[in-house]
């Protein structure tokens, strides 16, 4: 493969004064993964600015991922409205999509009790039925990356949510027939 085309997906600063203080975490990840990957370029979502519009923001970063080879998310805490999105057409696209979620933060928790259940390593169920691998950290990222690359895996599509809904209507029947008694 002559270039593996990267896109970095995750929250920006919204404005020049949130800007001042903001550390750029796509620094580190380009800097480690390039080391580790030689061929790997990278595009995001802070090459343009907000004030080119709405309609060509949304245009510019979903470019980006229907372009890509594979998408990176950075969810160390919490993201936002249009990482969520840009996440859902990551598989719109077909492309492999890793989600960085460190242990013990806002989408991933140890040991969450949900009505007298523990749940060891929580990660946010929309995350964790989009992402196509859910790493702590940019390095087991990039192990996943390097694994992939030698050996492709079968890549999750918009049908991971047909599934979930099938899941749900098969495993939770009594749910199901609940909701339908009420008219949906």
């Amino acid at each position: 493969m002559n270039k593996l085309k990267i896109a970095l997906l995750g929250s920006i600063p919204k404005g020049d004064e949130e800007r001042k203080n903001w550390i750029d975490w796509k620094t580190e990840y380009t800097e480690k993964i390039t080391r580790a990957i030689p061929q790997a370029q990278f595009l995001h979502g802070d090459l343009i600015s907000d004030n080119v519009g709405p309609e060509l923001v949304v245009g510019h970063d979903l470019w980006l991922i229907k372009n890509s080879d594979i998408v990176i998310v950075h969810a160390t805490s919490k993201i936002g409205a249009g990482t969520a999105q840009e996440m859902v057409l990551a598989k719109s696209f077909q492309k492999p999509l890793i989600s960085i979620v460190p242990k013990d933060t806002h989408h991933r928790r140890s040991n969450v009790v949900f009505h007298n259940v523990t749940i060891e390593d929580w990660i946010h169920p929309f995350i964790a039925v989009v992402s196509d691998f859910v790493a702590q950290d940019i390095e087991e990222g990039i192990s996943w990356i390097q694994s992939f690359l030698e050996s492709p895996k079968k890549i999750k599509t918009l049908a991971v949510f047909d599934e979930a809904i099938s899941s749900f209507e098969e495993e939770l029947s009594d749910i199901t027939k609940s909701y339908r008694k009420q008219g949906w």
